[in-house]
């Protein structure tokens, strides 16, 4: 289960002219992941103003700056693992920004049936929880298997969701439930896909000596 991770592919080519004009002018993909992570704060302000719009507008902006980077690095020909580094920190800033905005929404709101309190605890657990299929994901990598990403709940169905959330502030503890529901069943879905990968491969003993550690 891909989730909206599969519509990737149909995005980047949506994105094709920006990454011939960025190859044509030699614009680094650091660039891109830097476009991410401003776009992203800009969300999180958005977010906590309750502006749905902006904050759809911005966190789309963050997608295409995490898609773009990594598009623009291979098409260079520079990709480099300091890159995969840049890539990671700027997608967990971006995630902590979009949970920080819903956070404050959730405390300014007063029409959130829950109470406020009770819907920021919601969102605070959501944001740790939301950390779960990435740190998944980079363990693996770490031990010799594949970078995983999408869904069921990755990365474009939390903005989806937030989005959703900052539309409907009385829906914030319902959503940051279904978010930590998703984001514990995505990372247990690619643990299981880690597990098969590296079990199926031979072993690797800088892996396994640093597992000795």
């Amino acid at each position: 289960m891909r989730g909206l991770y599969a519509l990737k592919p149909w995005y980047t080519n949506r994105l094709a002219s920006v990454l011939r004009f960025a190859v044509a002018r030699d614009i680094s993909p650091d660039v891109f992941t830097a476009v991410g992570v401003v776009s992203a704060l800009g969300a999180g302000v958005a977010i906590a103003y309750g502006s749905w719009v902006l904050a759809f507008v911005l966190l789309a902006g963050r997608l295409a700056g995490a898609n773009l980077d990594g598009a623009v690095a291979r098409a260079q020909g520079v990709s480099r693992p300091w890159g995969f580094v840049l890539n990671e920190l700027g997608d967990r800033a971006g995630d902590f920004a979009m949970f920080a905005g819903l956070a404050v929404l959730a405390t300014r709101d007063g029409d959130i049936g829950w109470g406020s309190d009770w819907a920021t605890g919601w969102v605070l657990v959501a944001t740790i929880c939301a950390t779960l299929p990435t740190f998944v994901s980079v363990s693996g990598a770490g031990a010799g298997a594949q970078r995983l990403n999408g869904g069921p709940f990755g990365k474009t169905e939390r903005c989806a969701a937030v989005i959703l959330a900052t539309a409907v502030p009385a829906w914030i503890p319902v959503i940051s439930i279904v978010i930590i529901a998703g984001s514990v069943l995505t990372a247990g879905t690619r643990l299981r896909s880690i597990h098969g990968s590296l079990s199926a491969s031979p072993s690797d003993p800088a892996a396994t000596s640093a597992g000795h550690r």
